[in-house]
This record gives C-alpha cells, structure tokens and sequence, in this order.
C-alpha cells in the first residue's frame, strides 16, 4: 500500500556513539524522503562526532573512529539537514523515545533552530508492538516475508522501517492510511523530547521523574522556585531546559 501523504515524510535512522541523549552524538545519519506524488530521495551522512566512538557502539554498527575522522561535524551539516527536513513529517523506529529527541538535541547543540513541535510523527516500532510485540528485523520478517541484511546500518534499518509501514497498512485495515492518525497513534505525551515533562489527563504540563512526579509544573515552579535552577544546571537535554524556561516565562506573563 502507499502512504497517503499530505505533506513529505522522511523516515530517518541514526547511528551514534552511545544511548544518552544528552552526552552521545551522531555518527550517521540516514534518511529517505517520501513525496505526496511517491518520489523517493535517500540521502546518507557519516558524521565526525568530535568524540571518540566507544567500543561496544562500534561492535553494534561497525563504524570506528577511523570511518569517521574526515567526515564533516553535524555543525558543519545542521544547516542542510535542516534544510531537507522543512516542512516535513517524521518516522522511524523507536524514533520519539531515541532518534527524535537526540536530533532535536544535536540541532539544539550548533544553535540551528528547527521546531518539531510543528511535526507530526510517526514511530512504527509502536504501531509493532501494539499489535505483534517484535524487534525490527522481526518485523522486517513477519511484515515484508525477508530477511534483513546489514541490521544496525542506518540505511538498512531506515528502507527497512519504510516497507514495513507500507505492510503495516496492507496488514492491518483498521489502521488509517494518514500521517495525522498514526502520529496520533504512535505519539506519546511528552512534552518535552527526553519525556521528563509530560501532559496529564487534563493537558497540564506535569513532572514524569523524581521527587515532583505527577505534579503540575506551574505547581512545583511556585511552590520550590530553586527547583528551576537545579534543572537548568543539571544534566538534562537542552530541549528539556528550553520547553521548562518556556513553561516558566508564560506563567510570569500570566
């Protein structure tokens, strides 16, 4: 089945250094560019990460420091990756809870604004596992009848990602060929990217860790102001410190 398109969807895959959000970087980025009219446009970063590649990253994707140390800086590619990515939807594979949010701290790191929030996404590992509960080669097996070779490339992983959400729709009629109602459907409520703040029942910005868990953000913020400033200079995402520094400065408007 094709994707029923509105607006261009880039499924997108990302190799890194590590699983931390906020101390890791991007080694390869990979991504495949849908068109409403079903034009394809896949494009293929290696990225230096200006760190060294640790090795237990390097035994999961095979790229070591060596592949890497020519290779251009995301700064150096923020503006073009930018670029390709305006005015487009996202999806991927466990992309809202890692690959999302690590993009969106990458840009957040060289001062290139881009705005997510205005995108909708769409993660197919949720569409998966609400309905089967498998990894992605499993899924690569039970959707599209192949084996997936070169597991762990970003390019692989990222074609792979497109044709199971294609299968997906022929699989399951229920789910409505539409970026708007899979985003709905895969998207969590996070308000920020890393999921420390998140929406209530009530849609009220609330705290999703530690000591303030479940509480209102507005809330904490007058009840223990320094609790702010702990935030800001703790180890958290710079998305995490913005979408806090935006909550706080539209209450002080109120």
């Amino acid at each position: 089945m094709q994707l029923n398109l509105k607006n261009p969807l880039i499924f997108f895959d990302l190799e890194t250094t590590g699983i931390n959000i906020i101390t890791d970087r991007i080694i390869e980025i990979s991504y495949l560019k849908v068109m409403p009219n079903g034009t394809e446009i896949s494009k293929t970063y290696r990225v230096n990460p200006e760190m060294p590649i640790p090795e237990k990253a390097s035994a999961v994707h095979g790229i070591y420091d060596e592949d890497v140390k020519d290779c251009p800086t995301f700064k150096e590619l923020a503006r073009t990756l930018a670029n390709d990515f305006e005015g487009c939807d996202l999806a991927g594979y466990n992309s809202n809870r890692f690959d999302i949010p690590l993009l969106a701290e990458e840009f957040e790191r060289v001062g290139v604004d881009v705005d997510f929030t205005k995108r909708k996404f769409v993660d197919v590992q949720v569409i998966f596992h609400k309905m089967e509960q498998r990894t992605l080669s499993a899924a690569y097996k039970f959707y599209c009848n192949k084996d997936l070779e070169n597991a762990h490339s970003a390019n692989a992983d990222t074609h792979a990602t497109y044709e199971v959400l294609k299968a997906q729709l022929d699989f399951y009629p229920q789910l409505e060929n539409d970026v708007k109602a899979l985003s709905e459907m895969t998207h969590n409520k996070n308000v920020d990217f890393a999921g420390r703040i998140v929406y209530n029942e009530k849609g009220e910005e609330t705290f999703n860790f530690g000591k303030y868990k479940g509480m209102r953000v507005l809330d904490v913020l007058q009840r223990d102001p320094g609790y702010y400033s702990w935030i800001m200079n703790g180890e958290f995402s710079l998305n995490t410190k913005r979408v806090l520094t935006n909550i706080r400065l539209q209450s002080l408007k109120k």
